[in-house]
């Protein structure tokens, strides 16, 4: 995930851990040789394009829907197609109402009739108030999450880690993110919730509890899930 920082200065640019307090729970009842957070790469706003998100001040937030706006009308001025022009006129009604271009309800034609265009707001945009400045962990946490993004956890052996993927994501999505070979080899996914683990005060005793799921390729994965891959090799 790529998140492009906008009229945020003083937070280096680079690979960020997304310090969920929850890994630290996971790594304080399951004993594993290190802890590895799952992690996001800062962009800088001249790479906004880039990103995968977006995140703001209250302050530069206006910066992006001016950006949009002004686009918008030289698209406009440039007599486009009937449903191009549509399309135009949904988008700059939402911005006009300081919206995001995402919130636009378009139809599948007039996607597709502004699909080349890329709007600064048309990804996601996280506004940060200025307090959560202070805290830019917490407000990490925060932006991944409200980004559409969500973590499994494998545990255990060399390494607790926090795993990012897409929120609607499948177990055979996750298999892929840590390996192609288990996602090729994939024969099922053995989940704990990570609850269920909280509770039960680790992963032997989730077991033992009877909280431990058998799941097929098509299970849609859970917030914090644990999970271990059963595959051929």
């Amino acid at each position: 995930m790529k998140l492009a920082l906008f009229g945020i200065n003083g937070i280096p640019l680079g690979k960020r851990n997304i310090k969920d307090l929850r890994l630290d729970q996971a790594d304080r009842l399951v004993e594993a040789d290190k802890k590895t957070y799952a992690q996001v790469d800062l962009i800088g706003q001249e790479q906004l394009f880039d990103a995968d998100t977006i995140l703001a001040t209250r302050e530069s937030f206006p910066d992006l829907i001016l950006q949009d706006l002004e686009f918008v009308e030289t698209r406009e001025g440039r007599s486009p197609p009937p449903v191009e022009q549509a399309a135009l006129l949904k988008i700059k009604a939402m911005l006009e109402s300081e919206r995001c271009a995402s919130a636009a309800e378009l139809s599948a034609e007039e996607r597709l009739a502004v699909g080349a265009h890329n709007f600064c707001t048309s990804r996601p945009v996280i506004v940060a108030a200025g307090a959560e400045l202070e805290d830019p962990d917490a407000l990490f946490v925060r932006a991944f999450r409200e980004a559409g993004y969500i973590c499994f956890l494998t545990v255990g052996g060399k390494e607790n880690r926090a795993w990012p993927m897409r929120q609607g994501g499948t177990a055979w999505e996750a298999a892929g993110a840590i390996h192609s070979d288990i996602q090729k080899g994939f024969i099922r996914a053995e989940i704990i919730g990570f609850q269920d683990f909280l509770q039960a005060g680790g992963e032997t005793q989730a077991k033992r509890a009877g909280k431990l799921r058998l799941e097929t390729k098509s299970y849609v994965m859970e917030d914090f899930d644990l999970v271990n891959f059963r595959f051929t090799k």
